[in-house]
């Protein structure tokens, strides 16, 4: 690894890359993201996984704009599918700050699946399942999911079809899109969607969080 120690981040390089998040790891998230970062940019040169190559500009804009979804909906022991995962952003993530999260990470790439496996080994996880299918293979109904997230996936229509039926009592579906994206999403009849929230940092990039109208009235 000594190749890669000009690369090392100092934990104030990450505190800082964080704070426009509002976010403070606590000691034991520090290590995580470092090693998660290594291996990141190790795997990178052989396996397209992120445009993003450098160590600072990674900790803001794939780990702060992931992790930035904990200050929206408490996430600590929830059960997180994370759809259209790739590099693991925002599942993997999300648990390096909340490491009671049971965690499903579906992705149809077989090499970005051999990375996550990597990744869940490295860092020590457990709780942690990787589906090398597309979200369209896999039966809703078998999930539960208390919460489903996806930062890439560009059907929504397929998506919010599947996360109805995907979604435990109570549970939400978490989104990051783009200004117009969400204001398509949002006019979606079978839902019901709390206001859009900007990302820090970010012009045009938004969270979306909701929830099927059927479970809202079943409350009521």
């Amino acid at each position: 690894m000594a190749s890669h120690s000009h690369l090392e981040l100092s934990d104030r390089q990450i505190l800082d890359a964080l704070s426009p998040f509002a976010l403070v790891p606590n000691s034991d998230s520090l290590p995580l993201i470092r090693t998660y970062i290594s291996l990141l940019l190790k795997w990178n040169r052989a396996v397209s996984l992120t445009t993003v190559t450098n160590p600072v500009e990674i900790v803001a804009r794939h780990f702060g704009e992931c992790i930035f979804a904990t200050k929206l909906l408490p996430m600590d022991n929830c059960r997180l599918v994370d759809i259209g995962t790739g590099a693991g952003f925002p599942g993997l993530a999300i648990k390096t700050f909340c490491p009671k999260l049971g965690l499903m990470l579906v992705e149809s790439n077989k090499k970005k699946c051999a990375f996550l496996h990597e990744v869940v080994r490295g860092l020590g996880f457990s709780d942690v399942e990787i589906r090398a299918e597309r979200f369209e293979q896999i039966r809703p109904q078998t999930i539960e999911a208390n919460v489903i997230t996806s930062r890439a996936v560009g059907e929504f229509k397929q998506l919010l079809r599947w996360s109805k039926s995907a979604l435990a009592h109570r549970g939400h579906l978490m989104l990051w899109v783009g200004a117009n994206d969400a204001t398509r999403i949002v006019s979606d009849p079978g839902w019901i969607w709390q206001p859009a929230t900007r990302i820090p940092e970010s012009q045009r990039r938004y969270i979306l969080i909701g929830r099927p109208i059927d479970d809202i009235h079943a409350n009521s």
